[in-house]
């Protein structure tokens, strides 16, 4: 998609660098969070206030939700959920920036978080109950276990390719909607769409990280 004015591509450009976009933007963010995240950590006090006041909530609602879905074998694997949550919703707000590029409305930025799920929830089986983890592959009973071992296979493949297109799909046709309405009517009609793209932004870091855990909490699951 071609954007008005990227201010770090500009920047780009000024240092001579070929990164790409989705790259630079992927980076931005992530030193704003470990910045914050330093910030936070020098302050912390006991009665807490300013971005500890603001911070605890989140953090508190993420465990809420992993206990609930993934029991009390899913706090083990809170850094990655929370992690990925905190990256996604914090990238897809970046878009309502003049000048900033949300890096989910990249493939690459998503095919690497979603291949990361991919890849941990069966390093996760694997750790969890060893070779025994494939019994999942195979069904209730040993004579469905043809059967049922192609349709698991391609059921799992077919994740990391799921979690990907869904976040890109929408925040890439965001940006796009977002993109017409400031070129055809720069005032005013667009605040309706950024308000929704908050909504937006909320809601497809809340589904990436409810399925993510989902499939974490499948793999830690004993196969029946």
């Amino acid at each position: 998609m071609i954007h008005p004015f990227l201010f770090l591509q500009w920047l780009e450009k000024q240092l001579n660098l070929h990164l790409g976009e989705h790259v630079l933007y992927t980076w931005f963010v992530m030193l704003l969070l470990i910045g914050v995240a330093l910030l936070v950590k020098s302050s912390i006090q006991t009665v807490p206030g300013g971005l500890q006041n603001f911070f605890e909530p989140i953090i508190a609602g993420i465990e809420g939700m992993i206990d609930e879905t993934m029991g009390h074998h899913g706090k083990a694997y809170f850094p990655l959920i929370a992690t990925l949550a905190i990256f996604i919703l914090t990238s897809n707000l970046v878009a309502l920036i003049p000048g900033f590029y949300p890096p989910t409305a990249n493939l690459n930025t998503n095919a690497a978080m979603a291949l990361t799920v991919f890849v941990m929830t069966h390093i996760i089986g694997f750790k969890e109950h060893g070779f025994a983890y494939l019994k999942q592959f195979c069904g209730p009973v040993p004579w469905l276990a043809p059967l049922i071992f192609p349709i698991e296979l391609v059921g799992h493949l077919a994740r990391p390719l799921s979690l990907t297109l869904r976040l890109f799909g929408n925040m890439y046709g965001h940006e796009i909607v977002l993109m017409i309405f400031f070129t055809l009517v720069p005032f005013l009609v667009p605040l309706p769409m950024m308000v929704m793209g908050v909504m937006v932004a909320f809601i497809q870091a809340f589904v990436f990280m409810l399925l993510s855990m989902i499939y974490i909490a499948g793999a830690i699951e004993e196969a029946h």
